[in-house]
């Protein structure tokens, strides 16, 4: 099957199930109407609680949602075979991961704009409160302490990024001020925004910054301490400041990049030079851990992420106007989501083989492009090795539209630092959301609470000595950690649904009883690698995640058997109290 035809197949699938699926479970399903008033509207404050216009918030749930995920995830699981690839990112993002996403944002609306911890807490027990914390507190801290690492990384791969990845900032801001504070046209100023950011993309393609080490510390060290500063500063400023116009633009950005890619796919079909190199499927690649579950989990954005329910009901829910934008928002995100991962596939199987240039300046093309990159799981799954494909491989195809392959590269990676940038200030802002919820008396004051997130990001990031690179100590619990959250948020949503009536729980517990299977499965063979490798740390937190586990799914299974225990409304579904 020809790259195109993929291409053509996956988006209008996307769009078709939108239409006829997404529509049914959002409206016979959750049945969304909006005689329900949004928490946005209920407790507006103009910090966290901000009614939005759909197409504001979707950009901003979009660009959180998606970070580098749908990105490295891919374009490492390629290494198993596109197909498997890609028809985990198309089923997976229709049946499971927009279900989740839109059915995690539509109980927090239903319940005050509440965390999934605070939720987790109404619909099984009280007694679930601190074990979920547990987990959603290790996926934050491992994410706001590893993007430090990532953008830094990025930046030195791609010093041509550094310069409008910063000036996005005030760009974001004053586009803003002048939508927000003085009424300008939002369509308008989005275009000036975008267009400006594009020309700061272009300068910095011929004005790459280098920032090496300083006062001891390596550059990956120098970065993580700035980047943590701006995200402190991000969390406490109010959405509209920043977080709303910065994600709103970068979703244009993701728009005209998805389209350049497309068109790239397109053109490039058309001469002849876009070919699938990869392998169809490849079931036992050297090195690599076996593709049941592991495809499962190292997919995860793209086709489902636990992420993707913290931010659902960490800040989009706060800020969605009336629950029927709550669709688009969540159910159409994550399909905007899938159709990303598929770009990702074409460009890392085919894109890859239109040229690809070692070090040594020796150019290989096709197959031996391919395999010479994915020659080994150890080849392939660093980070610069992941994000290289995908960048090298969107920049041939890009490149046949006229674009210089070095813009075209600049391009791209301003595209990935860019989406990495909203996921470590969105992160922060969620682990501040959810310790003020879960001990509001400690950390009831803001700047108290993201003072503590950055202490913590810092401290784990500098575990390792000024290098910077702490936070890896911790990345191997990442995937399957996530993974497991996901499979626990459809848990919830199963008992949700539950309340509704009929067998309506079904369409999200087919799901959670799939991800709980292989996210278990690839935490139980993490165990055994950790405990033989004798890393006590990695073997303890995933132990502690595994018990977790079995406690919300006992706690679950008692609650759905006994669903007429509790207290909600009939109308809604909303937990009026406690058990």
């Amino acid at each position: 099957m020809g790259a195109l035809l993929i291409m053509i197949l996956a988006f209008a699938g996307y769009l078709l199930m939108y239409k006829l699926y997404g529509k049914y479970v959002g409206n016979k399903i959750f049945k969304i109407s909006d005689d329900n008033t949004a928490p946005a509207v209920e407790f507006e404050d103009g910090t966290d609680f901000v009614p939005t216009k759909k197409e504001v918030i979707f950009g901003h749930h979009f660009t959180s949602i998606a970070g580098t995920g749908p990105i490295v995830g891919p374009a490492i699981a390629i290494i198993w075979g596109w197909v498997p690839a890609l028809l985990w990112v198309f089923i997976g993002s229709i049946m499971m991961g927009a279900v989740h996403d839109f059915g995690s944002l539509l109980i927090s609306m239903r319940n005050k704009g509440k965390s999934i911890s605070e939720y987790t807490a109404l619909y099984l027990s009280s007694r679930t409160r601190l074990v979920i914390f547990f987990v959603i507190f290790i996926e934050i801290w491992i994410i706001v302490s590893i993007f430090g690492l990532v953008m830094a990384v990025l930046f030195k791969m791609f010093p041509g990024t550094v310069l409008p990845v910063w000036l996005e900032i005030p760009i974001a801001m004053y586009v803003g001020y002048v939508v927000y504070k003085k009424g300008a046209n939002i369509t308008t100023w989005s275009i000036i925004g975008v267009v400006t950011m594009y020309v700061t993309v272009v300068i910095g393609a011929f004005v790459p910054i280098h920032v090496g080490g300083m006062f001891g510390l390596s550059s990956i060290g120098v970065w993580s301490i700035i980047l943590l500063i701006y995200a402190f500063f991000a969390s406490v400023l109010p959405v509209t400041a920043l977080l709303q116009p910065r994600d709103f633009l970068n979703s244009h950005q993701l728009i005209v990049a998805m389209a350049l890619m497309s068109l790239g796919v397109l053109v490039a079909a058309f001469g002849g030079n876009l070919n699938i190199v990869a392998p169809a499927v490849q079931a036992t690649p050297a090195a690599a851990p076996p593709m049941w579950p592991f495809l499962f989990v190292t997919i995860a954005c793209g086709a489902i992420s636990g992420w993707h329910s913290l931010v659902s009901s960490g800040t989009s829910a706060r800020q969605v106007r009336k629950e029927t934008d709550s669709l688009f928002v969540g159910y159409g995100s994550m399909l905007m989501e899938g159709a990303l991962a598929t770009l990702v596939i074409i460009a890392v199987a085919a894109g890859i083989g239109m040229g690809y240039t070692l070090k040594d300046g020796t150019v290989l093309t096709g197959i031996p492009a391919w395999t010479h990159h994915y020659a080994s799981w150890a080849a392939a799954k660093g980070l610069g090795s992941k994000v290289g494909a995908f960048v090298i491989g969107s920049a041939n195809m890009i490149e046949t539209l006229g674009i210089p392959n070095h813009i075209a590269q600049v391009i791209m990676g301003v595209f990935v630092v860019s989406f990495a940038g909203t996921t470590l200030d969105t992160a922060t802002r969620i682990q501040r959301y959810i310790l003020t919820e879960t001990f509001p008396k400690a950390f009831g004051n803001k700047y108290v609470s993201t003072s503590v997130v950055i202490i913590l990001a810092l401290a784990l990031i500098f575990s390792s000595g000024a290098n910077g690179k702490g936070a890896l100590n911790l990345w191997p619990l990442f995937g399957a950690t996530n993974q497991t959250l996901a499979g626990l948020a459809l848990i919830i949503i199963s008992v949700f649904l539950k309340t509704r009536g009929g067998l309506k729980w079904l369409i999200s517990a087919i799901p959670a009883a799939f991800m709980i299977v292989v996210s278990f499965w690839a935490l139980w063979l993490n165990q055994i690698n950790f405990m033989n490798k004798g890393n006590v740390l990695l073997s303890v937190i995933n132990l502690l995640i595994m018990l977790s586990v079995v406690w919300i799914v006992f706690e679950a299974i008692r609650r759905f058997v006994n669903i007429d225990s509790l207290d909600y409304d009939p109308e809604t579904g909303a937990v009026k109290s406690y058990e």
